[in-house]
C-alpha cells in the first residue's frame, strides 16, 4: 500500500472508519519551512476520542476527513532557503501547533491561546502528522541529542505539556505535590515536579500496575483510592498516609474525572495551587465552597507555551528525565487502528505508530 503512494497518509472519516490514502507532498512556501519524513507518531487520549467519536467539538466527516497524529518525530528531508539551525538528516521532535504570531495572545507570549492556531489533526482543515512527509516551521522543530532515539522524540510533546502544567503551578524546591492520574501526562508531571525539586510527589490512580510504574519512574509515594470512599475520605487518607501536614502545595490533575477533581481540591493545603490539565466531561460539579474557603489558586491548562519545549528538551539533554521506559509498543503504519484500539483498552502507557516505509 505505502509503496504505491507518494505521501501515504492515514485519514479518519468517522468513528471507527479510517483509510490509507495519498496526500500532496508538502510544498515549501516560507523560507523557514522544513519538510520532515515522519519516523514515529504517538497515540494519546485525544486520538482515541477521535477514533471512537469522530472528534471532540468539530467532527470529521466523509466530506472533510482528517489526517491523524500530533505527537511526532521525524528526519529532516527538505529545507527552506532561510533555514540555518537544521540540516538534512537531523533527527527532530515536532511542536505540532502553528500560531499566527500576530494576534494579541501571540504578542503577549501566550501563543497556545492563539485563536487561529493551526494545530495538527484539528478538524476540519488542519491535518496531522500520520503520513510520510509533513511540513513544520524551522523554529517548531527541536533537534534530538545523539543519545535519544526517534521513538523517544515522540514523548517530547507530552513532556512539554507536563512542563507547562508544572510551570503554571510554579513548583519550587521542597514543595509537596500530588498528581492525579498515572497515564503518560500524569507520569511526566511527576517527573517534571521531581526535576524542579519537589520533596514529596504522590501519584494517585485506580490502576495498581500504573502506580507501581509511577513509583519506579518518579513518584516518592502512591495512593490507590477505594471506589467506596468519598472525595473527603480519599483526601484525608492521601494527606495522612503521606505526611502532608495540612495538604499538598500543588495539585496537578491529569485525569479530568470529577471525583479526582473534587479529591484534589480537598487535598490541597490552604492557599495551595490546583492545575487542571486533564480533560473530561464538558460540565462537572466540584466543591466551590471548599475552593474559596481555602483560597486555592485554580488554573486551567492548555497544551504548551513559550519556553515549555525548550525546558522539556533541557530535562532530556541533561538526563534529568528519561522517557524510554514509557514506550509500551510499536505498530507499523498499516496497523495504526490497532494502536488506537490498544490504547482505548488501556493497554500500555505510550503506544507508537511507525511512519510509512518505502
Amino acid at each position: 500500500m505505502a509503496k504505491e503512494l507518494a505521501n501515504p497518509s492515514c485519514f479518519l472519516y468517522g468513528p471507527g472508519e479510517a483509510k490509507f490514502e495519498d496526500s500532496p507532498y508538502p510544498t515549501i512556501e516560507d523560507p523557514h519551512d522544513v519538510v520532515l519524513r515522519i519516523a514515529y507518531v504517538g497515540v494519546c487520549g485525544s486520538d482515541v476520542h477521535f477514533w471512537s467519536h469522530g472528534g471532540i467539538i468539530t467532527k470529521v466527516s466523509h466530506s472533510n476527513p482528517l489526517i491523524m497524529g500530533h505527537e511526532a518525530s521525524g528526519i529532516v528531508h527538505e529545507l527552506g532557503s532561510a533555514v540555518t539551525t537544521l540540516k538534512l538528516g537531523d533527527k527532530v521532535a515536532i511542536e505540532p501547533g502553528q500560531p499566527c504570531r500576530r494576534c494579541k495572545s501571540c504578542k503577549e507570549g501566550r501563543y497556545n491561546l492563539c485563536s487561529t492556531m493551526k494545530f495538527a489533526a484539528d478538524p476540519p482543515y488542519s491535518h496531522g502528522a500520520l503520513r510520510r512527509y509533513f511540513k513544520v516551521p524551522e523554529d517548531f522543530c527541536y533537534k534530538l541529542p545523539d543519545f535519544m532515539g526517534l521513538d523517544e522524540g515522540v514523548l517530547v510533546e507530552p513532556l512539554a505539556v507536563a512542563v507547562h502544567v508544572a510551570r503554571l503551578a510554579d513548583i519550587r524546591a521542597g514543595q509537596d505535590v500530588v498528581v492525579f492520574g498515572a497515564g503518560t501526562v500524569g507520569l511526566l508531571c511527576a517527573a517534571v515536579a521531581k526535576a524542579m525539586g519537589a520533596k514529596k510527589i504522590i501519584s494517585v490512580d485506580v490502576n495498581g500496575s500504573r502506580l507501581e510504574f509511577a513509583k519506579k519512574f518518579a513518584a516518592t509515594g502512591t495512593f490507590l483510592p477505594s471506589r467506596e470512599d468519598s472525595a473527603q475520605d480519599s483526601a484525608r487518607k492521601i494527606i495522612e498516609e503521606n505526611g502532608l501536614d495540612e495538604g499538598a502545595d500543588a495539585i496537578l490533575e491529569a485525569t479530568g474525572v470529577e471525583i479526582c477533581i473534587e479529591t484534589g481540591i480537598c487535598t490541597a493545603k490552604r492557599g495551595g495551587t490546583f492545575i487542571q490539565a486533564g480533560l473530561g466531561k464538558f460540565k462537572i460539579q466540584f466543591p466551590i465552597v471548599t475552593l474559596s474557603e481555602k483560597e486555592i489558586n485554580m488554573k486551567g491548562c492548555f497544551r504548551y507555551n513559550a519556553g515549555d519545549y525548550e525546558l522539556a528538551m533541557h530535562f532530556l539533554e541533561t538526563r534529568k528525565i528519561a522517557v524510554k521506559d514509557l514506550i509500551s509498543s510499536e505498530e507499523p503504519f498499516e496497523r495504526a487502528m490497532y494502536a488506537w484500539d490498544k490504547t482505548k483498552r488501556g493497554e500500555g502507557i505510550k503506544n507508537l505508530i511507525r511512519g510509512p516505509k518505502d
